[in-house]
């Protein structure tokens, strides 16, 4: 008897151990969704629509070296030209603090916060989370243009300059428990970020993810030691994949990615832009020079990214490639897409390079890349890529079926889902390649009716109405926007701040009265202790409300009653 209870005993323990192992493989095969993204990148490019606008419309965003960091001399590139804009205060940083804090992990920030926004989760919810941070960064020369630092900003250069503390500031930040690396192979830093993020989340280390990185030149020592090498183009743009090559352009930028494995996605109601079906990194090894690409070693990424999507060449319709514009690369590039992507395919793969619009912003240039394909792969249309009217005659462009976007094109009709790949390539010789595939369309809830109360919050009065601007400017760029999706994003997805507004009846008009702090009949505002919940509430006809009341906006009875006052003036 006591031999059959230890067997069923140890029955039970193998099958629990089955399942578990079961789940781990289910998990390890699981693909992972893009649930957001935010960005800042040359050309006044502040969000992901930003980026897709200026890609679409052909934009060439470089410009003149920044006049604010004492540079020597006159240059071409892309910049952040209000990099040093911070506000300290909203992410609990004293003002000396900020001043010794490198602009790229101030960056991260606000892009990290703008992407769980994006993805329907405010700062409160991620706090304690299993969230995991992958962060690209290259440059740390921030501190050293001090030789001999302020006295204000004593005892904050070591962490505020150092790479580590990038990604461990955004888990400090955030209060985010999954790991927290930060990744330097150069140039494919964000895009390894990225592969290491999918991985992570597959293995169960974390729930969510922050993937990317950023790129800010504190000097212009970049410049000037490629220009010696004979690598920088003359006017600062890449001129990728052209017969006008001649050199890289440096650039600037910061991008995030916000990844969860797809079926947490769906269950947990977030949106999913776009899904990671499969992804690798390797590296050059000994190739024909230390800083060199190597033809072979790029060939081999691509396949095995393919094969860890369990995909062919024939099945991705758009590469966004490394194309830096340089004469040595380029063609290096071409060939390994040529001998991958352009076989055994009955239409060409579409080739083009988000560089020639921004430049080349380095360890932000991976993500740069995904989030211009995930919102092509969206808009159904494959942008042109600049200065591609003639395709380099270093290549053999003969060889397989590639076709270079020197035109938008309407992306390849297939009777699967949209997919693309983006190729990343370190100076450092470690590559990465990652498969990206179109999402299903969310489920859209129905709209509740076109009268509706907005409510916005900030820390401060002026950021209260510095949010009623943002919204304002949102709503010329997107007027096919629904009031009751926008009244619900604002209550759902963003953090409630102790000074709080709710606008109703004409909502265009009262965030207009708001941006400019002026009375109207039409917005309430108030204070609230940061704890009390936010009202969210849709008004019927006239001045009766429909009873969609989420939570309380506060508890004050004289905020109350004003609110009251302006429902009843509907």
């Amino acid at each position: 008897m006591a031999s059959d209870q230890k067997l069923l005993e140890y029955l039970k323990r193998v099958t629990a151990e089955l399942q578990e192992t079961r789940q781990r493989l289910a998990d390890a095969e699981e693909p992972v969704a893009i649930v957001a993204m935010a960005c800042r990148y040359p050309g006044g490019v502040r969000s992901p629509e930003d980026l897709w606008r200026l890609v679409a419309e052909g934009v060439d965003a470089i410009g003149d070296f920044p006049t604010d960091r004492g540079w020597d001399g006159e240059g071409k590139g892309g910049f952040l030209y209000d990099a040093a804009d911070f506000d300290a205060g909203f992410f609990g940083i004293s003002p000396r603090e900020a001043l010794a804090t490198d602009p790229q992990q101030r960056l991260l920030l606000e892009v990290a916060w703008e992407a769980f926004e994006r993805g329907g989760l405010t700062a409160d919810a991620v706090r304690g989370s299993r969230t995991g941070v992958f962060a690209g960064v290259m440059y740390g020369d921030y501190a050293s243009r001090f030789r001999t630092p302020p006295e204000e900003v004593a005892g904050h250069l070591g962490t505020g300059s150092a790479g580590s503390v990038a990604s461990g500031r955004l888990a400090y930040t955030f209060g985010l428990t999954g790991p927290a690396v930060t990744i330097d192979t150069a140039c494919s830093s964000s895009l390894v970020a990225l592969h290491l993020a999918a991985r992570s989340l597959r293995a169960g280390e974390c729930d969510l993810a922050l993937a990317g990185g950023v790129a800010v030149m504190a000097t212009e020592r970049t410049f000037t030691e490629f220009a010696k090498q004979g690598g920088l183009a003359s006017d600062g743009r890449c001129k990728a994949f052209s017969a006008d090559a001649d050199g890289t352009g440096w650039s600037e930028g910061a991008g995030i990615l916000l990844l969860e494995r797809l079926s947490d996605a769906r269950r947990n109601g977030h949106p999913v832009l776009a899904i990671v079906t499969g992804s690798a990194v390797d590296q050059d090894g000994a190739s024909s020079g230390l800083t060199a690409p190597n033809g072979p070693a790029q060939e081999r990424v691509i396949r095995q990214a393919l094969a860890d999507a369990g995909l062919t060449a024939a099945d991705v319709d758009v590469v966004e490639a490394h194309g830096t514009g340089t004469r040595l690369g380029d063609p290096i590039e071409a060939q390994a897409l040529l001998a991958t992507y352009g076989q055994d395919r009955d239409t060409p793969v579409l080739l083009g390079s988000v560089k020639s619009n921004i430049g080349h912003t380095q360890t932000a240039a991976g993500v740069a890349g995904v989030i211009k394909v995930v919102q092509a792969m969206r808009h159904g249309v494959a942008p042109r890529t600049l200065h591609a009217d003639r395709p380099s005659p270093h290549v053999d462009w003969d060889r397989g079926a590639v076709r270079l976007l020197a035109d938008a094109e309407p992306w390849p009709a297939a009777d699967r889902p949209r997919r693309a790949a983006v190729s990343s390539f370190g100076i450092s010789g470690t590559n990465a390649h990652v498969i990206l595939e179109q999402a299903e369309p969310p489920l859209t809830e129905e709209p509740a009716g076109d009268a509706v109360a907005w409510v916005l919050s900030g820390k401060d009065g002026d950021a209260l109405r510095a949010q009623a601007r943002q919204l304002l400017e949102h709503l010329a760029e997107h007027p096919e926007q629904h009031p009751s999706a926008v009244a619900r994003s604002l209550v759902r997805t963003r953090t409630a701040f102790p000074h709080r507004a709710v606008v109703l009846g004409d909502v265009r008009a009262g965030l207009a009265a708001l941006s400019r702090d002026e009375p109207s009949v039409d917005v309430v505002t108030g204070q609230a202790a940061a704890s009390t919940g936010v009202a969210f509430v849709f008004p019927g006809q006239g001045s009766q409300w429909s009873g969609m009341a989420v939570e309380l906006y506060g508890s004050s009875p004289v905020f109350r009653a004003r609110l009251d006052e302006c429902a009843a003036a509907l």
